[in-house]
Parts: C-alpha cells; structure tokens; sequence
C-alpha cells in the first residue's frame, strides 16, 4: 500500500468544565467530547523522503509548525519509517474554532500511518503517542461519545449520544485558546456544568435531559471578545432549538434541534444574517 485516503472528523463539547491548574500549567479538565458529521479529507502517499503537506486552505501553515506535520514526524522517528510522505488535505472544519480540527487531522494522519506502514499499532498505543502533540488527539483517534478527564487524555467511552439534528455556526472570527484559559484563570470563580448529569441522561438515551445540560466555563470568556456567540445563541434559541452551546474555547456554536426541517430553516437564517457575521454554518448530526 503506497497510498491511503481518511476521513478526520471535528468535535464539539457537550459539556466543559475547568477544575484546576496543573504543575507545568495544562489545566484540569472534565468534559463530554463528541464526534459530528463535519469532516476534512486527507490522502496521504509514501515518497522518498521529507514531510509534505499540501492544502486547499489559505489558513494554515505547511512547514512544521502544522500539527500534522508533528504527528507524521512522530510517526517517523517512534517507528523508524523508511522514506518520506506526502499529506493533502481537504480543509471542512473551521479552523480556530474549538472543533479540534488540527487535532482531528493529526489522529487522522497517525491512524492512516499506521495502515500504510502496516504497523499494526492498536487505538490504545496510537492515544499513547497522540498525547504527546495534542491533549485533543487522543480523543480524536478514539471519536465518538467519551468522557474526557485528566489534560483531555484519560477517555472514558460512553454509549452513543441520543441523535438529533445540529446546526453549527462558526463566527468569522479566531480567538487563542491560550488567552481564553489565562482568562478565565483570572476570574475569582464559575459556574461549573453538571457534567455528570450529562453523562447520566446520555446512558439513558434523553435528549431534552442532554439539551438542559449543555455548559462551558470557557464561554463567558470568549463572549467578551466575540459577542456574535451570545447572537448566534439567542437565534438558535429562540427558532426552536433544544439547547445551544460554544464548542471548547470557541467561537463556534451549535444547537440542538429534534426537526431537520426547522434546523435548516435555523441554519439559513443564520447564514443569510450579515451581523452574526458567520463564516461558515452546517447542518449535520452526531457521528459515532
């Protein structure tokens, strides 16, 4: 096999919480992570050598400072790989967004690696070394419904989330994750998501339960900079959606709707609304 086509699927969070600082500064998290129907493509084709990365966004660097090209080094160097490789991606998942669209590309690239050079690694082994480039790979590489603890790489898988229809708004807008955390560290205090009651209406196949759980400690934080999050929101809100949320550390939104036609009628509405200022919008679905 010389070549080999994957999909990388974005994430969005159910729930967020921040507990603490870590020593070395990563923080404590606990959250409900979940894989949806956005994806980028990648085709990735051994050569003679080198790491090439070639894409149709305008956003991202191609040189090492692309966290793809990290994980195909890993790769490299952990496995002693003959040769070089060529990644071309297809860019869906908006970047900057708090969809973990880098991460989702480097589990991508890993996962494909490993069928390429027949490396027969199991998930468990690629979660190992994904942590070392990205606190979001592992779960990236695992996808679906999980619970994610730890700096996001202790994974607890959960039963598939109940389906529903999603519409999802990304603001054209980039906010730093770092300065969303320095942030929020600053605040003497929040209000912390019922994570666990997340999980519970989850494992009992509720979705209005699901919906009236939905928080993020981070989306106070990035509102201030990004206003078009509480917009995006209250729209959502006030056409029919379940519940709305901020994915990570944003700007990207999403809702919960139980009606694919009133989700696109959201959606449309959304898009065609020149002060939300939205960059990009679906319609999709949870993924498993």
């Amino acid at each position: 096999m010389n070549t080999c086509t994957i999909k990388a699927y974005a994430k969005i969070n159910l729930g967020l919480d921040v507990l603490g600082v870590l020593p070395g500064g990563y923080h404590e998290v606990k959250m409900v992570m979940q894989t949806v129907g956005i994806w980028d493509e990648l085709t990735l084709e051994k050569t003679d050598e080198g790491i090439v990365i070639e894409t149709d966004s305008r956003e991202l660097p191609t040189d090492e400072n692309n966290i793809i090209y990290k994980a195909a080094r890993l790769m490299q160097e952990e496995f002693g790989l003959p040769g070089g490789i060529r990644v071309s991606l297809q860019k869906n998942i908006p970047v900057a967004a708090g969809m973990a669209g880098g991460s989702a590309d480097a589990a991508a690239v890993m996962k494909a690696m490993n069928q390429l050079y027949e490396l027969e690694l199991s998930e468990e082994r690629l979660r190992e070394l994904g942590v070392r480039i990205g606190a979001d790979v592992p779960y990236c590489i695992m996808g679906g419904t999980a619970l994610a603890e730890g700096i996001g790489e202790r994974l607890t898988r959960l039963a598939a989330a109940p389906q529903c229809v999603l519409v999802v708004a990304k603001p054209d807008r980039n906010v730093s994750t770092k300065e969303v955390y320095t942030a929020l560290d600053a605040l003497p205090d929040y209000t912390h998501p019922d994570i666990d009651g997340m999980t519970a209406a989850i494992r009992a196949g509720d979705l209005a339960g699901v919906a009236a759980r939905l928080g993020n400690v981070l989306e106070a934080v990035t509102a201030e900079r990004c206003p078009q999050v509480t917009a995006i929101r209250r729209v959502m809100d006030s056409h029919g959606a379940m519940g709305s949320l901020m994915s990570g550390s944003g700007p990207t939104v999403f809702g919960i709707f139980d009606d694919q036609a009133k989700a696109e009628t959201v959606a449309k509405l959304i898009a065609d609304t020149d002060t939300l200022c939205v960059k990009q919008c679906f319609v999709t679905e949870f993924t498993q």
